[in-house]
């Protein structure tokens, strides 16, 4: 746990008003959560070795004698966010975009890069299963490296269903299936033959070692084949391949790849996982993933949602903000883009792209369905201007732009939508 200077921490703060801009630019809301949470808030969704590093707070007074904890300092920000989403569910937007920095504390080992205390910038979409809602994170977390000038980096994708299905086609007994995963996700940092030996150590069957012995040392076509022998392992596939087809047109020059073994501790993501490394940088700037069951724990219902997470401790230590450069204001949203049906969703996310890199707010539909529905979404999100892209539009190389305050409409050239838009915020 550290201390901060005074210009230190004016500088993580410049920082800061960048990343919370960036967050609003894609419809994001603020919340926060206390520091203290009820252990058995905490307990059972991080998995045995994140549980081992919660910080445990004794009971007080009379009772501080037991040796008994019931509260701990907060983990993470995901697990407090499906505790406060259930009991606040009936006064959120859905589905509800939410940002929220702050620090969290785990008991680690200190070490270099490593803190007990530190603080984490965390944006979740609840109540969506659609891909766009994993791809727009993605997209934000990008935006902000690139609001930094950091492009030099590579994103990683996988799923848990991938995992799961690795587990299956192997025969993994269900026994050994948390301790197998969690020795895969190291083959980054220890090597191959790293790997292997921890595998050894945890007593797998021999027929099943032999076939990790053989396929690791060749992770490509083997690998990815057992991955297609199961259901689970064909959906984890199906995913990686529509995220990257919806990320890849849009993030032009940024290198996505299909990481079978990447793992993300967490027990509880459920699908899609990813992680985003400078090149040339240990340890991941960003990352996230689906978590489909995890709400339903607190409200025993199934509540689709994803998210992403920056730490701001990497991210200072690899850029330059100087002491005199001006804090930029948090935009509200201005635009919201409509989604005709799944054909258009990288039309969607192009829009949105170019629109952004302009500087003007953007939220997109995640669902596609009645278009009065949408537009009644973008209002309740105080959207100034709503936009139509559909087969008319496209085949005829338009879009239309709706003035939600004033009620008027116009169609304009796809490629003079920008200028357009601009035009029409500084009249307001």
């Amino acid at each position: 746990m550290r201390d901060f200077l005074p210009q230190e921490v004016k500088r993580r703060e410049r920082a800061l008003n960048i990343i919370r801009e960036v967050f609003e630019s894609f419809g994001f809301l603020p919340m926060d959560t206390p520091a203290l949470e009820r252990t058995e808030i905490l307990m059972g969704k991080y998995g045995s070795e994140g549980e081992k590093l919660i910080f445990r707070i004794l009971k007080r007074g009379e009772q501080a004698i037991s040796g008994e904890s019931d509260l701990a300092l907060r983990y993470d920000l995901t697990v407090p966010l499906a505790r406060f989403f259930a009991r606040y569910q009936n006064e959120l937007p859905r589905p509800f975009r939410r940002y929220q920095i702050g620090p969290v504390w785990r008991a680690d080992r200190p070490g270099k890069g490593r803190f007990r205390e530190f603080y984490q910038c965390d944006i979740d979409i609840v109540n969506s299963p659609s891909l766009l809602a994993d791809a727009d994170i993605i997209l934000a977390l990008v935006k902000i490296l690139s609001r930094f000038n950091l492009s030099n980096f590579v994103i990683l994708l996988n799923s848990r269903k991938v995992l799961a299905g690795i587990i299956e086609a192997y025969g993994v007994p269900k026994s050994l299936q948390e301790t197998t995963l969690i020795n895969l996700d190291k083959i980054d940092k220890i090597g191959t033959e790293g790997v292997i030996c921890e595998l050894k150590k945890i007593d797998l069957p021999p027929s099943i070692m032999s076939q990790f012995e053989c396929d690791l040392r060749q992770v490509g076509n083997d690998l990815e084949n057992k991955i297609r022998e199961n259901a689970i392992g064909r959906e984890g596939l199906r995913e990686v391949e529509e995220l990257t087809s919806l990320l890849t047109p849009v993030l032009k020059g940024c290198e996505v790849k299909f990481s079978p073994l990447l793992v993300r501790g967490l027990n509880y993501y459920t699908g899609p996982i990813f992680e985003i490394y400078l090149k040339g940088r240990d340890g991941a700037i960003a990352s996230g993933g689906r978590y489909d069951n995890l709400i339903e724990m607190f409200t025993e219902k199934r509540i689709p949602a994803c998210g992403g997470s920056l730490g701001i401790d990497r991210l200072m230590s690899m850029v330059e903000i100087s002491d005199d450069q001006e804090e930029q204001p948090i935009s509200s949203l201005q635009v919201f883009v409509t989604l005709w049906d799944g054909n258009f969703r990288t039309d969607v996310l192009d829009i949105a792209e170019e629109l952004r890199n302009s500087g003007i707010s953007v939220e997109i539909s995640l669902e596609e369905g009645k278009i009065g529905n949408q537009i009644r979404l973008a209002l309740k999100r105080g959207a100034r201007f709503c936009l139509f892209y559909g087969p008319d539009e496209k085949s005829k190389n338009e879009i239309t732009i709706k003035d939600l305050q004033r009620g008027e409409q116009l169609t304009v050239k796809r490629n003079e939508l920008t200028q357009k838009l601009k035009s029409l915020i500084q009249k307001r």
